[in-house]
């Protein structure tokens, strides 16, 4: 049985921590259903992009989106066939049930995201002939995978370790890490490979209950820099051995250092769209405007807000606009008012 080689080193442990802590907060902040459902669909249009896109895909942020809303745009049919076909993997993943993670489910993910732009002989099933990686620039073999007659038999033995004791006592995120490199390098398909490895990544941290409100997309850390992306990759790949003795340290500390960056992103942006959680027993999901928001941050972080700090704080909005935004806070019986009209302070209750 495949048993992945690696070192937990003080690096894997440090955005290991990083990942927790902001896991933690994501989780626990109060943000209205509108607020989440936002950042799902965000996190949607960002993976499907930039899940394609690093694949060489064409359209931009703004063309994905706007094909993911059932609208038409010029651009190839192959580019919006595999975005598509992208959402299609995820929601494959959303419903995926819990439970062992098998062969039928790679399979399944790669007829997804290949549907129409494969031959229907080539998408879900492994490859049976000898595929080579080439550096694009060069034409040079970067990569040679194993053996089509190996696949099936690689796979097995690393499905059997993902789903034994041992690799199901791993924590989610290594777990991720492992399966991704594993499917990369055995390559098992003619084409699809990269997606079909970080869309299954995704499915085993999903099944762990670590989809962390779907908000994240690992996929946009890789595209950022994807020549460290294939770089990291390729330097697991270059060690002279077998999978399993392949040392993935470095692989993982990339892995979980994306991981770890992607949600302290998406950590500051609910901090800036949720109440301090002192204040989530009494708000529960109460809808707030930026402007409150902006507001009660304010509170939080210095006791009171007067005229003059909410004018300097807002002052792109009148005060009628700001004096609207505390009357509604005070309805809401987030604030209070103390002191006179022109010597008001508001504090939090």
């Amino acid at each position: 049985m495949y048993s992945p080689k690696f070192t937990i080193n003080s690096n894997v442990l440090k955005y290991i921590g990083r990942i927790e802590a902001a896991k933690e907060m994501i989780e626990s902040a109060p943000l209205v259903p509108a607020y989440e459902a936002k950042f799902r669909q965000e996190a949607v249009i960002r993976t499907v992009h930039h899940g394609t896109h690093i694949e060489g895909n064409d359209l931009d942020t703004g063309e994905v989106a706007a094909v993911l809303e059932g609208e038409q745009i010029v651009g190839r049919d192959r580019d919006i066939q595999e975005v598509l076909n992208y959402r299609e993997v995820l929601h494959f993943i959303d419903r995926r049930k819990k439970g062992d993670l098998s062969e039928k489910d790679l399979l399944k993910i790669h007829l997804l995201t290949v549907e129409k732009v494969l031959s229907k002989d080539k998408s879900g099933n492994f490859r049976t002939t000898q595929v080579v990686i080439k550096n694009s620039k060069t034409g040079e073999v970067s990569f040679t995978p194993p053996r089509s007659y190996e696949v099936k038999g690689l796979v097995a033995d690393f499905l059997k370790w993902l789903n034994s004791s041992g690799g199901r006592d791993m924590h989610p995120v290594l777990r991720a890490g492992i399966a991704h490199y594993a499917l990369a390098y055995i390559h098992p398909f003619v084409d699809g490979n990269g997606r079909t490895a970080r869309a299954f990544a995704t499915l085993v941290m999903f099944s762990e209950g670590y989809d962390i409100k779907k908000f994240f997309s690992l996929e946009e850390f890789y595209d950022r820099n994807a020549g460290r992306y294939y770089a990291t990759l390729q330097s697991v790949s270059n060690q002279k051995a077998e999978l399993a003795a392949k040392d993935l340290t470095g692989w993982l500390e990339y892995f979980c250092e994306g991981l770890a960056e992607e949600l302290e992103r998406v950590k500051e942006r609910v901090k800036k769209l949720s109440l301090d959680s002192r204040l989530k027993g009494r708000t529960g999901q109460i809808a707030l405007s930026e402007r409150q928001m902006k507001l009660v941050e304010y509170m939080e972080t210095y006791g009171s807000v007067s005229n003059s700090q909410w004018r300097n704080l807002l002052r792109d909005f009148s005060d009628d606009t700001i004096l609207r935004d505390l009357k509604d806070l005070q309805k809401k019986g987030l604030i209070k008012k103390k002191g006179s009209t022109k010597g008001a302070v508001y504090i939090l209750k």
